[in-house]
Parts: C-alpha cells; structure tokens; sequence
C-alpha cells in the first residue's frame, strides 16, 4: 500500500467510526431527560449540553475550518452555539459527516505536512498536519468517553462505542 492509501484509508476509517459512534451517542443522549442532560455532572464543559456544545464548537467550528478553509476562528471553547438540544444533536451529525469527503480531497503530500492556524487565543500555530487531525477524532473519542460516563452515573444504558465494534458492523452484511 503506498503512502497515499494509508493515509487516505487511515483517517477515512477514523472519520467513518466518529460517524458511527456521534449517530450512536446522540440516540443514546436523546433518551435522557432535558433536567439531567442540562444539569452539571462534573464534566469538564460541565453537563452533557455543554460538552457537546464544547463538542460542536472544537471539532466544526473550529479544527474543521482549519483543516478545511485555512480559516482560523476565534471562538470560546465553552460557547453555547446551539441552546436547542435537537439542533445540537443535528449539528454534530452533519459535521461528523463533513469530515470524509474533506479527507478524500487530500493528496498524500499534504498529510505529510503542517497545519498553519492561529489558536482561539489568536496566537500563530504550526504542527504536524496528521498528528494534528488524528487529534480531532481523539478529542472526540474522549469527550464521548466523558458523556458515556455520565449517561452511567445517572443509570442510563450507553452504546457500546469501541472501535472494534464499529468495524465489525461494518463487515455485517447489509440487510
């Protein structure tokens, strides 16, 4: 395989499962009462609806404009974008699917590269372009890590979101 392929087949498996598991977390969340899913867990971003505000806000509004238009926006990483929960789940789905065709769109080179940006602080930035967007899928990976662990405290079930199961669901046969 050469380096085109594996990164192109790399991180289009990355943003398939951050597909999956975002579609698997919202159901998940959708069943949770509007008190508990806006009451103050102890999460970092401190309820479910603010982590996935912090959620929208981190990975579309800002890491996606940076990878996708060379656009740095400033933003808080609390902002509550969206206060309506259906909204918010909306969002997170449309933006968890953006990710794919942006990858296809690369050629090799650029993985191999920097990714040049000015952080939300406005301060000029450079790291490595892979590093970089392997990050954004484990900056989702964990906050759902956290949002899984609140759904438990409040005795909710949770979706079984490891990687391997997503691989195997997508070697099911198709109904």
């Amino acid at each position: 395989m050469n380096a085109s392929s594996t990164w192109h087949a790399h991180f289009s498996g990355q943003a398939r499962y951050h597909v999956w598991a975002t579609h698997r977390l919202l159901e998940a969340v959708s069943r949770v009462s509007d008190a508990e899913y806006r009451r103050d867990v102890g999460l970092f971003f401190k309820s479910i609806h603010g982590t996935l505000n912090h959620m929208l806000v981190a990975e579309h509004l800002l890491w996606y404009a940076r990878f996708a238009k060379g656009a740095s926006p400033v933003l808080a990483l609390d902002a509550e974008i969206e206060p309506h929960r259906e909204r918010l789940a909306q969002a997170l789905k449309g933006g968890s699917a953006n990710w794919t065709p942006l990858i296809a769109s690369w050629s090799a080179e650029r993985f191999d590269g920097q990714l040049d940006y000015r952080t939300s602080k406005g301060d000029p930035q450079s790291l490595p372009f892979a590093a970089t967007l392997a990050h954004v899928f484990n900056h989702a990976t964990h906050h759902r890590g956290q949002i899984t662990a609140a759904l438990t405290a409040m005795g909710q079930p949770c979706p079984e979101l490891d990687m391997v199961y997503f691989l195997l669901a997508e070697q099911a046969p198709k109904a």
